[in-house]
């Protein structure tokens, strides 16, 4: 039986640096978040210093302490061995590769087989979902007072089908005065996600736009990207074609929340583009779950949508998810000086079809 509750704990835990253990198929282990801790709490968690490192394959790719193989999936685990000089200052360098400028040279270390691949797995996943670095303290065995989860309690806590409607009201917006909003959400997830319906059914597939939530750029109007633009043009075209849906995803960052978003900002500003920079990370190019909008639109009795985006990967994962694609219509925008190499990004490397 699976418990959505306990992962809600855990992400609580992982946030506040408390341990977590994560009870694998093989073994269980016992996590404690690098970001979070401090050198106090990894004694107390790990008195006899023997606790390994366990680190995402696109961040141990940067150390060289992954082969290629390893690290085209970016966000798989790699442990790393306890060395006598692996303390918390050479941990935290470790895993934020921010500090790789400052701290040039570490090491040496030593990837070691993992005891219990789906329990670091579902840890590096955790770790995502609280929007901290995926890097941790790891000791094999179910520690007393973590909070447990399985493998099986993240995937029911991260399956769209447990998202519901919560409420729904009239919105006018600029752009589109005849809308109305709606928001979804599941029992332990923080964040809600939104539906905004504008103009009238006429009995012809609406035109949808799956835009991911950007405070940067929807709020603050940052360059670095396209999004604002984007989210404006979106709700444009919809007013324009007579009826359709702009679902807003909390999904920051493509995924990885906002902090760490910021942090593969601050890697951009050393020269890094935005695919590199999110794996130097430790994370996947994309780590998004367009599922979401896939139950979104079935909850709001859509089946059939045109599909207002660049990306193939949306037209695929929506179909994937029961919704019929009947068109993917353009939408681009033309650049400015600050996100030129953004959005070449993005077409070389992330398929986006501008």
């Amino acid at each position: 039986m699976t418990d959505p509750r306990a992962v809600a704990r855990a992400i609580d835990a992982l946030r506040r640096g408390w341990p977590v253990a994560v009870l694998g198929a093989d073994a269980a282990v016992t996590v404690l978040a690098i970001e979070t801790a401090d050198p106090l709490r990894l004694a107390a968690f790990d008195p006899d210093e023997t606790a390994s490192v366990l680190l995402s394959a696109g961040r141990a790719a940067t150390l060289k302490l992954a082969n290629q193989r390893d690290a085209a999936v970016p966000d798989a685990p790699v442990l790393v061995e306890r060395a006598p000089w692996l303390d918390f200052a050479a941990a935290t360098a470790l895993a934020d590769p921010q500090l790789d400028l400052a701290t040039p040279l570490k090491g040496p270390f030593r990837a070691i087989p993992l005891p219990s691949p789906d329990a670091a797995q579902t840890a590096l996943q955790l770790a995502r979902l609280a929007g901290v670095l995926p890097a941790f303290f790891l000791r094999l065995g179910q520690e007393t007072g973590a909070e447990a989860v399985t493998p099986a309690d993240v995937a029911a806590h991260e399956d769209p089908a447990r998202l519901a409607i919560a409420t729904r009201a009239r919105l006018p917006v600029a752009g589109a005065e005849m809308a109305e909003i709606v928001a979804f959400r599941t029992p332990e997830s923080p964040g809600e996600h939104i539906a905004l319906l504008i103009g009238t059914p006429n009995g012809q597939p609406p035109l949808v736009r799956l835009h991911s939530e950007c405070l940067t750029g929807d709020a603050l109007g940052s360059l670095k990207c396209d999004c604002g633009p984007q989210l404006d043009a979106a709700i444009a075209a919809i007013a324009e074609s007579g009826w359709g849906i702009l679902l807003y995803l909390r999904q920051e960052g493509r995924g990885i929340g906002l902090v760490n978003k910021l942090r593969a900002y601050a890697l951009q500003d050393q020269g890094f583009d935005t695919v590199d920079a999110n794996t130097r990370l430790g994370f996947a190019i994309d780590a998004r779950d367009f599922r979401t909008a896939g139950r979104m639109l079935q909850l709001l009795g859509q089946r059939q949508i045109r599909l207002l985006t660049n990306n193939p990967a949306k037209v695929a994962a929506l179909e994937a998810a029961g919704v019929t694609v009947t068109e993917r219509v353009r939408h681009a925008l033309p650049p400015n000086p600050h996100n030129e190499r953004y959005l070449a990004t993005k077409r070389d490397r992330t398929g986006h079809q501008l």
